[in-house]
């Protein structure tokens, strides 16, 4: 006796799931069409664009491009049916607020201590997308975060977690520590239960941001937000905001870390994500040496190269000039010495957050340097930089 249709896509959604465990991924659902337009699509695609009409996204030119695609998986690919979305947990082993403190070391986002994670999602991927193709002759497109996707809000649909005030998924046995992936399919799979919030009157993550990017639970204004600048802005970082970066290097974890939901996560074991120590706490003045080819040769196979040196390096003297007031007058000193020659690197970005960082760990040589480096410097931004030295 033949299996009625239905009974056909439960058969494949359990399967889906087996082979998902064999590719290394810790949770797997699926949302369909049906359910998100039973839910209604109005929420997603409201939410972006009030974002954007407040210029809350900053430099991230890409988010601006086509809205309505990303907003919504059809508009995205006409013939999908069903998405998949998978998750995979990158809980670290301790709190990352409990390394704060470490004001001469360096504080990388925990999902960027590791292997690129955009290559190892492919790489599970792919063949649990082939073999989706091959034994159900169901097309199928896959997509890992740099797609037009909106992961977060189509993972909550399919029942990983829900949204929390922060933006970011949290999921009920993950905390707030998942890589996404979704796999659009062109056939119908049964959807999933979609995620209940269950942030409640909780605001942990709200009031925790050093710098006051959220706008209201659920609103963050990217433009304030760490993880943005360090990571996404182009240029030179707000002087009023750069006290506030302490020691954050590259991305930021206190909204995540902070979520109550944490003490479910278990601590992550997939060895091909592994974390490597020397991306733990990396000491700024060693940091603050390397040059390009030393930097691309660090950070290889790692998210952080793709920022490229001139960027990180002036996240690392912000870092540098926000630990002036914690760390003893030899430190203080040798940190001196180190900034200062970077104001003639080549760049100019480098040059400017130079000037910062000095004028933080020494304000009477940054001034006694002032009035020449005004007479040779060229640089607008350079320039208003020894400008705000002697004001």
């Amino acid at each position: 006796m033949s299996m009625s249709p239905q009974d056909s896509q439960i058969v494949l959604r359990d399967n889906i799931r087996l082979k998902a465990q064999e590719q290394g991924f810790d949770i797997c659902r699926i949302t369909n069409i049906d359910a998100l337009e039973s839910a209604g699509n109005n929420d997603i695609e409201t939410g972006l664009y009030e974002f954007l009409q407040a210029h809350h996204h900053g430099d991230m030119d890409w988010l601006a491009r086509d809205p309505a695609r990303r907003a919504y998986p059809k508009n995205l690919w006409q013939d999908v049916r069903s998405i998949i979305v998978l998750g995979v947990n990158y809980a670290p082993a301790h709190n990352p607020l409990e390394d704060k403190d470490k004001t001469d070391k360096g504080l990388i986002s925990v999902y960027a201590q590791r292997r690129d994670y955009h290559d190892v999602i492919k790489k599970r991927l792919r063949p649990l997308a082939r073999w989706l193709a091959e034994s159900s002759a169901c097309e199928v497109k896959l997509f890992v975060d740099t797609a037009p996707v909106m992961e977060k809000p189509l993972a909550a649909a399919a029942g990983l977690g829900w949204q929390g005030k922060h933006t970011n998924l949290v999921s009920p046995d993950y905390g707030s520590w998942l890589f996404l992936g979704v796999i659009f399919a062109a056939c119908d799979l049964p959807a999933d239960e979609a995620g209940h919030n269950q942030c409640g009157s909780c605001r942990a993550c709200l009031d925790v941001c050093p710098t006051n990017a959220f706008t209201a639970p659920y609103k963050l204004d990217a433009r304030k937000c760490i993880s943005y600048l360090t990571i996404e802005h182009k240029g030179a970082i707000d002087r009023a905001l750069r006290p506030a970066i302490g020691n954050y290097i590259y991305g930021c974890d206190d909204c995540l870390a902070v979520c109550p939901w944490n003490k479910f996560a278990r601590t992550a074991h997939n060895t091909r994500l592994a974390m490597r120590e020397d991306l733990h706490l990396p000491d700024l003045l060693f940091l603050i040496t390397l040059d390009d080819a030393a930097f691309r040769t660090y950070f290889t196979a790692t998210p952080i190269k793709r920022v490229g040196r001139v960027r990180f390096m002036r996240n690392v003297l912000i870092a540098i000039g926000n630990m002036a007031d914690d760390v003893d007058e030899a430190k203080k000193a040798e940190a001196c010495s180190a900034v200062k020659k970077c104001l003639s690197d080549e760049a100019a970005l480098v040059r400017g957050m130079a000037v910062w960082a000095l004028a933080q760990l020494d304000k009477s040589s940054a001034i006694t340097l002032a009035r020449p480096a005004l007479a040779d410097e060229r640089d607008a931004h350079v320039l208003e930089e020894w400008q705000a030295v002697l004001a």
